[in-house]
């Protein structure tokens, strides 16, 4: 991998954990009630982000729920699922610049895999 490959993978990932908290912070702020996260979300957030970080098909995959290898554990796999469902349809009107930007950069990262294989 060089130098090229490995920063935008870390400018990838760190979109990607950008989104998430964003997500998660959405989702707490309406479920638990609280302007900062409580200790289940926090914790889940921490978990996303070292996911995320370590995430062995980052460079070819567009999101974790197309994954065929799923690293998430089933219990925050289910949470994180219910966090997307509530969070994904409302990101449009809390941070519309931020989804459009990860939807764009998803499509085509996929379409530079598809051209790779």
């Amino acid at each position: 991998m060089g130098q090229g490959d490995r920063l935008e993978r870390e400018k990838w990932v760190e979109r990607e954990k950008r989104l998430l908290s964003r997500m998660i912070a959405l989702y707490c702020r309406a479920h638990h009630g609280r302007l900062d996260l409580c200790d289940d979300c926090a914790a889940l957030e921490a978990y996303a982000h070292q996911r995320s970080e370590h995430c062995p098909r980052m460079d070819s995959k567009d999101f974790c729920s197309n994954c065929p290898h799923p690293c998430y554990r089933p219990q925050e796999r289910e949470a994180i699922r219910r966090v997307m469902r509530y969070a994904g349809p409302r990101m449009l009107f809390y941070h519309p610049v931020l989804l459009i930007r990860h939807v764009f950069h998803t499509k085509r990262k996929g379409k530079q895999t598809e051209v790779n294989a």
